[in-house]
């Protein structure tokens, strides 16, 4: 609910799509207010899980009170909407899914992803502190970097700015690394 600011009274829907400002029809102070279109638009309609409808119809084995849409094919328990888990083209029950990842019969369920961009880039910085180790650390960065560009990544913060990040500074170490190298090289040589 949008209020005018001058007075608190309820503002019509007309005056929200006007889209430049207008009077308050109570006290007149000129509002403009913008909104995303978004809002005029209907909400679609969810899966709550459908109630019973007659007293004999099958219901959910976790929500009596709704609907069974599907039996599970593990253990054909009745499932609603709601507890109806598509795996690999099957309708599993939580209860299933969650006794098939303890006991370690689901393979191909990914519980946990090794973030080698993270481990990339920190391969690359946090050996900086101590400067020595850099000379290890850094062509092991850029490894990592470039052997797992493709890998998945954090379902969270996707992208390759990590990757990005971990391959110029590990190359900037390296190169850091072969001047150094070049430079006393050419030192021991005028020398001697």
């Amino acid at each position: 609910m949008i209020v005018c600011t001058s007075c608190g009274t309820r503002l019509p829907q007309e005056l929200l799509a006007s889209g430049g400002p207008s009077p308050c029809g109570t006290c007149g102070a000129e509002i403009e207010v913008r909104i995303f279109p978004a809002l005029f638009r209907p909400f679609p309609p969810g899966a709550p899980g459908e109630a019973l409808i007659a007293e004999g119809d099958p219901g959910c084995f976790e929500h009596p009170r709704k609907k069974a849409v599907v039996p599970c094919a593990w253990c054909g328990r009745f499932l609603c909407a709601l507890c109806d888990l598509e795996f690999h083209g099957e309708h599993v029950c939580p209860g299933c899914l969650e006794r098939g990842r303890a006991k370690g019969r689901l393979t191909t369920l990914e519980t946990q992803r090794t973030l080698f961009d993270r481990l990339a880039l920190s391969l690359a910085i946090l050996p900086m502190l101590l400067f020595y180790f850099t000379v290890i650390t850094a062509p092991i960065a850029l490894y990592m970097a470039l052997r797992h560009w493709n890998s998945p990544g954090s379902l969270v913060s996707p992208g390759k700015a990590r990757f990005v990040a971990a391959i110029l500074i590990s190359s900037l170490q390296i190169f850091g690394w072969a001047a150094l190298l070049v430079f006393l090289l050419g030192r021991l040589r005028a020398r001697v």
